[in-house]
């Protein structure tokens, strides 16, 4: 499980974006969004650097949490 805190993770379009962006990596994982506190948790992603990187590179800045 990769807990992440998104702080410009904001609305649908991001969470569209996101997800797109996990899933081109990590096309198992499974993803819950909570916009209000802007938390995602990923589940059944191996490589977490990996979908860190897929979410950098989709315009946003994960920052991993315990």
């Amino acid at each position: 499980m990769l807990n992440l805190h998104i702080s410009d993770m904001t609305c649908g379009h991001c969470v569209n974006a996101i997800t797109q962006a996990v899933q081109a990596v990590a096309p198992g994982a499974t993803l819950a969004f909570d916009l209000p506190t802007h938390h995602l948790q990923v589940n059944g992603a191996t490589d977490h650097n990996v979908i860190e990187a897929a979410i950098r590179d989709a315009g946003y800045k994960p920052i991993r949490q315990n």
